[in-house]
């Protein structure tokens, strides 16, 4: 028996005194969050499962209300119960990005999402503690699962002194880069998976409840070098030209040139991408998810392309080319 699908069940019917309503898996995540449709007189919600001692509903809200505040498609909270871990909430439909993407709509859809974007870039928060920052200590945790969790536990390497070394030479150069930044709201897995291709609004915006306050370019680089899908370099390169300039002319960035922003953008990339594969690794080994090993290959794929173009990251391109 699935006993939290049965309290979720009771919690609509006791606590929203829901009558009779029909109830399906909408989806899951690379958490221990859950998802399912709800249906009931012909109006469709989704509640979210969240099992309280290990995943904490509250930060959800907070940034639900903050990105809601500022006009961006997230889904309305209908009712919210932290203690449980349930939540009902506004549908926005069942088409994500990755799925609707091809290169007849790319522009239009990358052209909302960068818009949206660009309403997080460009307003004024008075709150320095709206969210947790993205400091040393986190950008440097989420590095490390990129040593523990691929290198280690999922080659099976032992790195020597000098590849350690090396590593974390690399590792210093990505944060010096990240924190000399603007800092700005970040979402921090703003990607083709979790926005939604709506008719109003769009896109919708989902699974933002990680939000920090951190560099300018974490969100567009999640966009532009997607984990699951990925464009022509040039086509990057265009896109992150045009939103560098549409930054400087709504005065978010003043002083940057275009070749300090596009080197920000890279290496912030980079940071992400390490990330991104030590999580697909500990997904594998811990959560039981081997999907996303299918996407390790291309994630690292834009890792070392982009640490060949610059000759401080050499340890890490050398470092690739032995493990390849």
């Amino acid at each position: 028996m699935d006993e939290r699908l049965v309290l979720l069940e009771r919690w609509l019917e006791s606590s929203l005194r829901f009558g009779k309503f029909e109830i399906t898996p909408a989806s899951s995540d690379a958490s221990f969050r859950r998802y399912y449709r709800v249906r009931y007189d012909n109006v469709s919600r989704i509640a979210m499962d969240a099992p309280p001692e290990k995943e904490d509903c509250r930060p959800f809200i907070k940034v639900a209300q903050a990105f809601s505040s500022l006009g961006l498609n997230v889904p309305h909270i209908f009712r919210a119960d932290p203690a449980q871990g349930f939540l009902l909430l506004g549908d926005l439909g069942v088409q994500n990005y990755l799925d609707a993407l091809n290169a007849a709509n790319v522009e239009k859809l990358y052209g909302d999402a960068l818009g949206a974007l660009m309403v997080m870039h460009t307003h004024k928060d008075s709150r320095a503690d709206r969210f947790p920052p993205y400091d040393r200590s986190l950008l440097m945790n989420e590095m490390n699962l990129f040593r523990d969790w691929y290198l280690e536990k999922y080659l099976g390497l032992a790195l020597d002194a000098g590849q350690q070394q090396a590593l974390n030479n690399v590792f210093e150069i990505l944060i010096s880069s990240a924190l000399e930044q603007p800092r700005v709201w970040v979402h921090r897995d703003y990607h083709s998976r979790n926005l939604m291709v709506v008719e109003e609004n769009n896109p919708g915006i989902l699974d933002f409840q990680d939000a920090v306050i951190g560099p300018i370019t974490y969100d567009l680089v999640s966009l532009l070098r997607d984990c699951y899908i990925r464009w022509p370099d040039e086509k990057v390169d265009a896109w992150v030209s045009e939103y560098y300039l549409r930054l400087r002319d709504n005065g978010v960035i003043s002083g940057i040139d275009s070749t300090r922003f596009m080197r920000w953008f890279d290496l912030m990339g980079i940071q992400r991408h390490l990330k991104a594969t030590g999580i697909f690794s500990r997904l594998n080994f811990r959560d039981g998810k081997s999907g996303f090993l299918q996407d390790i290959p291309r994630t690292l794929g834009y890792v070392a392309d982009v640490s060949a173009r610059y000759p401080e990251l050499g340890g890490l391109s050398r470092l690739l080319a032995e493990i390849a």
